[in-house]
């Protein structure tokens, strides 16, 4: 089994994280005092608890030594992501919005300092673990966990933020579409079907590929949130029920 890469160029990729933990602190910061305590579409988790695992998941890399200390205290509770996650979550339990705002904003600069620093041969290691998708188990390479999901992770908890909050969610072709674009680029590449794809709203576009697929159209954070299990309102074509993973 050939392991899931990064098809980003690694400078790409850390210019793309440097932003998304800008604008995850500038949502951040929008948000009011009440807002904290607002469930969020991830039925386990309120704002504060939503926001304390974004920040734990950026302080895991900022240092191998933080990742280690994480990674061991989550094997203790019996390991996985859902562990890692509370873990974060629960030691964050007890800060005050304004602290966890605070960290936040040092964090996201040397998390991607870490990250960008990750060389290579490091980069295109496997994961120790297995990851099930779509029902099935794959291999990442340590890149692709790095240089991809460890951005599409906050960007997809900023939407989250967005709607349990109603505030603003800032959207741009040049970053958020990108990350689109290598959303639908993975998905094509996962179901490998037909299709015509036209996705709205700033971080949209239009996709074909081959004559013989469904025609498919709604808003482009719809589309993201579908794929990552967030149904929804969304009636699914077949071709949405493939999983991406955030």
């Amino acid at each position: 089994m050939e392991p899931r890469t990064s098809r980003w160029e690694h400078s790409t990729a850390m210019a793309l994280a440097a932003t998304e933990y800008d604008r995850g602190l500038a949502h951040l910061r929008r948000l009011a005092e009440d807002d904290w305590s607002k469930p969020t579409a991830c039925s386990a988790w309120d704002v504060h608890q939503m926001v304390a695992h974004m920040l734990g998941m950026a302080e895991m890399v900022t240092s191998l030594r933080e990742m280690v200390r994480q990674q061991r205290l989550a094997a203790r509770r019996g390991g996985g992501i859902d562990n890692l996650t509370q873990l974060q979550v629960d030691e964050h339990a007890d800060w005050s919005p304004e602290r966890i705002v605070e960290r936040f904003g040092e964090t996201g600069p040397r998390a991607v300092t870490w990250r960008r620093r990750v060389p290579r041969v490091i980069r295109n290691r496997r994961l120790p673990e297995l990851q099930r998708i779509n029902g099935a188990d794959e291999s990442w390479t340590l890149g692709f966990l790095f240089d991809v999901i460890l951005t599409r992770d906050p960007w997809m908890h900023r939407t989250d933020l967005a709607l349990a909050t109603q505030t603003v969610l800032e959207l741009t072709p040049e970053h958020d579409g990108f990350l689109v674009a290598g959303v639908v680029e993975e998905w094509a590449d996962r179901h490998g079907k037909d299709f015509d794809l036209t996705l709205t709203g700033p971080a949209g576009g239009h996709w074909t590929v081959g004559v013989n697929g469904p025609v498919i159209e709604l808003d482009a954070i719809d589309y993201c949130r579908v794929l990552s299990g967030r149904r929804g309102p969304v009636e699914l074509d077949e071709l949405l029920s493939t999983e991406v993973p955030f």
